[in-house]
């Protein structure tokens, strides 16, 4: 039989793990919220320790708290952080919408641990760690933290590698001319690097979007406590703290000038799952383009060749297919999901809270760590071997009806028209057609229809 031990609170008596570092109110959360496997993030749990860091420290200044008291909780933080510890903390996300009950089991954590440090009862996890907050504020606060530590420490760096990426295939395959494609139909020709150019550019979009919702996210709770009012906070702790965690993590945290706004309102969550979702559209249709471009071997467009990864088929023998495409279009429709969650839990809570911050930071994060993973697999296993097929784009060229567009301003619309359905319907050459019909010499077709002449280089 499991060894237990009993913790009160205001609702009696509950039994809790003997060997768990956790307290009454993470415990009835355990047993009455038995829903689904989505468990807290790791990174909420880490954005909470780094803002109990600061609160603490800004409470030892402002006198609320002990120098000794201080001490302890910074010590728990700090072991935390450093990867310790995280099987203390097994909430699910379906849980109060505020986040309380998670709140209060870095809380109880933080006191039984550092109780434990300081070989004495110092710490209570209401009125010591939890001193001038409210988990109405510290949730909210610890969801902008999380968010703006994984952009920039996962995602940017995914986003600037992949950026990286096209511009090296850019290089290697300049001067490589292709048959454009507009409506899936045959179109004008540009040549490869360019159209490998708009997708870094895509990429390069989103990634200012993505910088332009950070400011929002910068924005913390801090100081707001239950309502936004700022009962039992003394003034000026909201820039102490917010001071702190700027220190700390090296990015502009400041106080929301609203307090009010920053408990009822997650407009900045659903701002930057935006532009998550906005990226995930991008990088689904670059994933799209890339698989239709590589299609075949031999009886679709084959344009470019991708790496091999792993056999396709189990019943055909030395089929390969476009694996990392699938993948990544498979993280682009669930962050696309996401934000819908995002932005429906963005509209919900009544009146001075949003109670649906739980969901909130679970979409946010694996929106942001599937694309990051996602970027990263699809750099590495797809894009660092993508290979220009240069036979079958010239191939295409030559073939392409649509060069009889530069013979709009020779022969006229009308006859340019004419031409290219004359040459579809007899199932011969564009030059042939243009001769046969009489609008054009073999020698001046040769001088006006030019691949090369029907693209500008500096665009």
């Amino acid at each position: 039989m499991e060894k237990v031990r009993i913790e009160t609170d205001v609702l009696g008596e509950i039994a809790v793990p003997a060997d768990k570092y956790w307290k009454s109110q993470t415990q009835r959360s355990l047993e009455n919220f038995r829903i689904g496997t989505e468990k807290m993030p790791k990174g909420i749990i880490r954005s909470f320790m780094i803002l109990k860091k600061a609160c603490a420290q800004a409470n030892l200044a402002f006198g609320k708290i002990s120098e000794k008291q201080a001490d302890a909780i910074v010590h728990v933080c700090d072991e935390v952080l450093a990867g310790q510890w995280m099987d203390q903390f097994p909430l699910s996300v379906w849980q109060t919408g505020s986040g309380t009950q998670t709140n209060m089991n870095v809380n109880e954590v933080i006191t039984m641990l550092g109780n434990a440090y300081a070989g004495e009862q110092i710490l209570s996890a209401n009125d010591v760690v939890n001193c001038s907050q409210s988990s109405n504020d510290t949730f909210p606060a610890a969801l902008h933290i999380l968010c703006a530590l994984e952009v920039h420490e996962r995602l940017l760096p995914a986003l600037d590698r992949m950026i990286a990426q096209f511009s090296v295939l850019e290089k290697e395959n300049a001067g490589i001319i292709k048959i454009g494609r507009t409506h899936l139909q045959d179109a004008t020709p540009l040549y490869f690097s360019q159209e490998l150019s708009g997708y870094r550019s895509m990429l390069e979009h989103s990634r200012q979007q993505i910088l332009a919702a950070l400011p929002f996210i910068y924005e913390l709770a801090c100081g707001a406590t239950a309502v936004g009012s700022g009962i039992n906070c003394p003034v000026g702790f909201d820039l102490d703290v917010t001071g702190r965690i700027s220190a700390s993590t090296g990015l502009p945290f400041v106080p929301d000038p609203n307090k009010f706004h920053a408990l009822t309102s997650k407009d900045a969550c659903a701002f930057l799952s935006g532009g998550l979702k906005a990226l995930a559209a991008n990088l689904m249709k670059i994933a799209n383009d890339i698989r239709l471009l590589a299609s075949g071997p031999r009886c679709n467009i084959h344009e470019i060749d991708i790496p091999a990864n792993e056999p396709g088929s189990s019943i055909m023998p030395g089929k390969v297919n476009p694996t990392q495409c699938e993948s990544m279009t498979m993280v682009c429709v669930q962050v696309m999901g996401n934000d819908a969650t995002v932005g429906f839990a963005a509209s919900q809570g009544q009146f001075e809270l949003n109670v649906f911050m739980p969901v909130i930071a679970y979409n946010l994060d694996q929106s942001i760590r599937l694309l990051s993973d996602s970027m990263n697999s699809f750099c590495t296993h797809c894009l660092s071997g993508l290979k220009a097929n240069e036979e079958k784009m010239r191939e295409y060229v030559a073939n392409s009806l649509m060069l009889v567009t530069c013979l709009n301003p020779v022969i006229g619309y009308k006859k340019a028209a004419q031409a290219a359905q004359y040459a579809h319907q007899n199932d011969i050459s564009l030059k042939e057609a243009i001769t046969t019909l009489g609008y054009l010499s073999e020698e001046e077709f040769d001088r006006y229809v030019d691949a090369k002449k029907m693209i500008h280089t500096e665009l």
